[in-house]
């Protein structure tokens, strides 16, 4: 019979072999881009909530955070801003709105307080630029959602063009949840 040879353990060098950073073996490489990148946010498929500070925004936020607690899953808040850039109509001057992350997410964190009661809720707020639908969808399968919740369209245009929803309701790759 043979007899079975065993392999190293993960991290060990293999017999024969000098250890690494020893003579006659190459110490491993680091990527340096590694090493100065921002660690990504880890969520573990989240309820995703579009919040846009509508009154139907609200109600689907309290959804939200409710489905978010039965499920036991994070809460992941999304607002899409558009790219911050607009022509004033008097002077026709192209004018850049800045936005302070830090002030838009105590207020979106404020918002939520309001609708849940102070909740204890696990959430994370992310702010990105862009088509709502197409930035909630990519938020949406990036953390691979559990669920996307968002408000019903307000305005007549949108109810009958089917906007945001619509558009989610057809490309989303998760369950897309429209609260009136």
């Amino acid at each position: 019979m043979d007899q079975a040879e065993s392999s190293p353990s993960p991290g060990q060098p293999e017999p024969g072999q000098p250890a690494p950073g020893q003579p006659g073996r190459p110490a491993p490489k680091r990527d340096r881009r590694a090493e100065h990148e921002v660690p990504a946010l880890r969520l573990e498929h989240p309820v995703v909530a579009g919040y846009d500070g509508s009154a139907s925004s609200r109600n689907a936020l309290a959804y939200a955070a409710g489905l978010s607690i039965r499920l036991g899953r994070p809460l992941l808040i999304v607002y899409v801003c558009s790219s911050g850039v607009y022509c004033e109509p008097l002077t026709g001057q192209v004018v850049g709105v800045p936005r302070d992350a830090d002030a838009l997410e105590r207020w979106l964190l404020s918002e939520l307080d309001q609708v849940t009661g102070h909740a204890e809720v696990d959430v994370h707020v992310r702010t990105r630029r862009g088509s709502p639908a197409r930035e909630l969808a990519a938020a949406a399968e990036e953390f691979s959602a559990d669920a996307l919740v968002i408000g019903a369209p307000t305005h007549i245009w949108h109810r009958i063009a089917g906007a945001v929803s619509g558009w989610l309701a057809r490309h989303a790759r998760c369950p897309v949840i429209v609260v009136p």
